[in-house]
Order: C-alpha cells, then structure tokens, then sequence
C-alpha cells in the first residue's frame, strides 16, 4: 500500500506563487516516479508534473516555465512550486505516484485525497 498527503494549497491572487507538498510513505518506492495532476470542475484529470526518482521531469503544456516538480527522497516529499499562478490554475491538485519510461509517465492507481489550489483575478 502507498499512502499520500498533499498540503499547500489555498486562494491566491493572480501572478502570485504556491507550494505544494505531498508526504508519500509505504511501498511507493515500488514506482520510480511521482507526479501532480490536476482536475478543474467540469473537466478530466490532467498530468501537471512528474519526476523520476533520478530527477527527469515531464510538465504539461499549460504550466510549462511556470512549475516546477521536484523531490527530496531523504524526506519522502513531493513538491510543486507554482509561479505565476493563473485563474485557470484553479483545481484539486493531487499526487500520484508512478512510472517513467521514454520520457512518459505512466500513473499507478494511488492518489493522494488532494488539494485545493484556487487564483483570482
């Protein structure tokens, strides 16, 4: 079993900058990656970030040069710094851990309970 938390999120105004935490523990390290999705109301879940446990990164289009994903494998903690945060940044942010293979993530079937993240305009 794999077990995540994610913390850090909150309502922001637009332009400003978040951190997101997710503290992963049991059997995660069965998967080589880590990644944060993303679900905004009305709409299917999307990758935002993930990152291998050697440190290779994948983003999606939409927060390319804005996010960045890292990780501290000391910790057991998965970050996501967000700057420049737009108002359709706006969604549940969750945490998943997976695989990285050929520069693709591939998700496993352990989320975290997610995160609010929420930016006005």
């Amino acid at each position: 079993q794999v077990q995540l938390v994610e913390s850090g999120g909150g309502l922001v105004q637009a332009g400003e900058s978040l951190r997101l935490s997710c503290a992963a523990s049991g059997r995660f390290s069965s998967f080589n990656a880590m990644g944060w999705y993303r679900q905004a109301p009305g709409k299917e879940r999307e990758l935002v970030a993930a990152i291998s446990r050697g440190g290779s990164t994948k983003y999606g289009d939409s927060v390319k040069g804005r996010f960045t994903v890292c990780r501290d494998n000391v910790k057991n903690t998965l970050y996501l710094e967000m700057n420049s945060l737009k108002p359709e940044d706006t969604a549940v942010y969750y945490c998943n851990t997976g695989d990285y293979y050929g520069s693709a993530y591939y998700p496993s079937t352990y989320w975290g309970q997610g995160t609010q993240v929420t930016v006005s305009s």
